[in-house]
């Protein structure tokens, strides 16, 4: 995958220097042997380090600024064991720039009645210390996570790993950079924004290069790597060679090497991480990229068609967030609306998301009606089943505003022999005319990202970090 540096995240916990030295012991060692369990489920896709105890206004400070300052540090969760004055929390949490989740919890599951007394409830007075706590952010309007229930049980980490997930992808939003090769499809809305107003609310940096600067890049590879990079095609995929002589296929198959092996290099030079093309800018291209920009998109860089550059961010943000598992660029193509089996059929011209594949993806060549090139080669397969979310960004001129629509995605079982490209499909929820009609009347576009595994709760969280409007159709 395009990779992304390694994170942690710091558990901050609250108390005070009210109960006295050994009741402070307690709670640290409580919250190492926390801590360490955590950090052994195997749940949590990220590391969890403590930190001093949180006891005083000077080191809550100290703390929250040294996260800010720590690339490697993605984000904060705190725990009040005791009663934790929130007073002491105001200045370190209005400095804090990185996501913070509120962990509800208690060291103990449940109340010892047969041995509690004054000096247990002291010590363990969580539920106290919550509502303090969770007052001061409230008044801060801190846009906190608060994952709420015993730290042991499954359902809680569950709900730690995937806030950890998002907040990655948070810190990760400041360093997409989209390439546009090309500019954006002539007469069409949905592809257009403001670019400025996308870096100074998501941090993502967009930048235009006229399709001569990658053609310099595709003149420059040599045959020998495209040879190798052809051998590794026919190891990993299908081949069907169609109506196409062996070695017709096989020169197409290799314009697409070429392109690959350029795209990156010309990607990974600049530090760029998502990318757009369009058919209507080609000068000096043999086919418009296919197979190459769906396995650029298997190695976790962000993609949309036709210069779409809100799509292509959005795309790399959703796959560092699910760390490139069952997600990727996706567009509405056409409706079935046979009674009771209503669907929509997800496609592209070529750039259908590998990721997304249920069978072994071929490799076929075919004609594209569009762009007025050679034959391009492309990946063929049909999209996986499962629980997902769909989401398109757009730009109301005013304002960004994020449309999320819950899926059931399903494997075809009707072959479509005479189709060129992959397909999705998947029935929208609440229903297929509820779900259509609200996606149309809020404006939702026909570029979208995909994720079969990422939720809606974690795409909201996102959303309420950098301050994006959304509409939540299920």
């Amino acid at each position: 995958m395009s990779t992304v540096s390694d994170k942690q995240f710091w558990f901050v916990v609250g108390s005070q220097h009210l109960y006295g030295e050994e009741a402070l012991g307690e709670v640290k060692a409580h919250a190492q042997e926390m801590t360490d369990a955590l950090n052994n489920s195997g749940v949590l896709p990220y590391p969890l380090v403590l930190q001093d105890l949180a006891v005083s206004a000077d080191k809550i400070t100290s703390i929250m600024k040294e996260v800010n300052y720590r690339d490697e540090v993605a984000g904060v969760i705190t725990w009040m064991h005791t009663f934790s004055p929130a007073k002491m929390w105001i200045r370190g949490t209005k400095l804090l720039q990185k996501p913070l989740l509120h962990l509800a919890t208690q060291y103990n599951e449940s109340i010892p009645w047969a041995t509690i007394d004054m000096d247990f409830m002291n010590l363990n007075q969580a539920a106290h210390g919550d509502r303090e706590y969770g007052f001061i952010n409230a008044r801060l309007k801190k846009q906190n996570k608060v994952v709420v229930g015993y730290w042991e049980r499954a359902e809680v980490q569950k709900q730690i790993a995937e806030w950890m997930d998002v907040a990655v992808a948070y810190n990760e939003g400041f360093n997409i950079k989209v390439a546009r090769f090309g500019d954006n499809m002539r007469n069409v809305g949905v592809t257009e924004g403001d670019k400025v107003e996308a870096q100074i609310q998501f941090g993502w940096t967009v930048d235009y290069f006229g399709i001569g600067d990658l053609v310099a890049y595709v003149n420059e590879v040599k045959q020998e790597e495209i040879d190798a990079l052809f051998a590794e095609y026919t190891k990993l995929y299908a081949v069907d060679y169609g109506t196409y002589s062996k070695e017709d296929w096989e020169a197409s198959v290799k314009v697409q090497a070429s392109y690959e092996i350029a795209l990156k290099r010309f990607l990974d030079a600049g530090g760029y991480n998502a990318f757009t093309s369009n058919f209507e800018d080609l000068h000096g291209m043999k086919q418009l990229p296919g197979l190459a920009v769906q396995r650029l998109m298997a190695q976790g860089y962000g993609f949309a068609g036709e210069g779409d550059w809100k799509t292509a961010a959005l795309d790399r943000l959703m796959k560092v967030m699910s760390h490139n598992l069952n997600t990727g660029f996706m567009e509405d193509y056409t409706y079935e609306m046979a009674a009771g089996q209503e669907a929509i059929l997800q496609s592209h011209m070529l750039e259908v998301d590998p990721s997304l594949a249920s069978n072994q993806p071929k490799i076929i060549v075919s004609p594209l009606g569009i762009g007025d090139r050679e034959d391009p080669a492309r990946l063929v397969f049909d999209g996986k089943a499962g629980e997902g979310v769909v989401v398109s960004m757009a730009d109301f001129g005013t304002h960004y505003k994020l449309l999320i629509n819950e899926v059931t995605a399903f494997e075809p079982t009707v072959p479509a022999p005479n189709l060129p490209v992959a397909r999705v499909l998947w029935q929208v929820k609440p229903n297929f005319q509820d779900g259509v009609r609200a996606w149309i009347e809020n404006g939702g576009g026909h570029h979208t990202v995909v994720s079969l595994n990422l939720t809606t709760d974690q795409i909201v969280t996102y959303a309420k970090l950098v301050g994006l409007e959304y509409v939540i159709i299920k």
